[in-house]
């Protein structure tokens, strides 16, 4: 994930990229492409990846149910934790341990994984082991707000809020409402 920078992180010179309603137009967005490939939201399970990626997902399912208001919203989202799948933990060995929460089943759903900044790909590698553990999807999906590149890994974003090409020395921050009292993307660095 690219947004990993601490709250407490000074941020004075960073540049906004995204504000609260281009963010709300890209789940508006995302929401309805969902929809679309997916010819309808009844087997789409949203799970959003913490920190961010779960009011991300909350936000999406009640967009989701706008549209079809016959969908429940408390069946669409949930999280899934990946902390004891990531490859550094060896690096961060004190993370604290946090919640999956699944209604019902993911087997012979859509997962949607949705999180906030797509960047090395290593988040979302842990989090495809994670459900490998929790049963078998009959398609998994990818939603990321912002998909700022330099992949490690051969991963993608089916649904992207905003491409936002940067610099290994760039920094990008998304600060959601739910946490941070405030809709933006923030980028620092090189061009900010």
């Amino acid at each position: 994930m690219g947004s990993a920078t601490p709250a407490s992180d000074d941020w004075s010179a960073a540049r906004v990229v995204l504000g609260e309603a281009e963010i709300a137009r890209a789940l508006t967005r995302i929401a309805h492409e969902i929809l679309e490939r997916n010819k309808g939201g009844d087997d789409v399970l949203l799970l959003g990846i913490p920190t961010r990626g779960v009011p991300l997902a909350h936000r999406l399912a009640a967009r989701l149910v706008e549209v079809e208001p016959t969908l429940d919203v408390r069946r669409v989202v949930g999280s899934l934790d990946i902390t004891m799948y990531r490859d550094d933990l060896h690096h961060h060995p004190t993370r604290s341990i946090g919640t999956t929460e699944i209604p019902g089943t993911i087997d012979g759903k859509v997962v949607v994984l949705v999180d906030d900044v797509l960047f090395s790909g290593r988040t979302i590698r842990a989090a495809l082991d994670a459900i490998s553990d929790l049963g078998r999807p009959r398609a998994v999906q990818l939603a990321a707000l912002v998909d700022r590149g330099h992949r490690e890994l051969p991963i993608r974003a089916d649904f992207v809020g905003k491409n936002l090409p940067t610099s290994q020395s760039e920094r990008v921050r998304v600060l959601l409402r739910e946490q941070d009292d405030r809709d933006a993307v923030l980028i620092e660095g090189d061009d900010a």
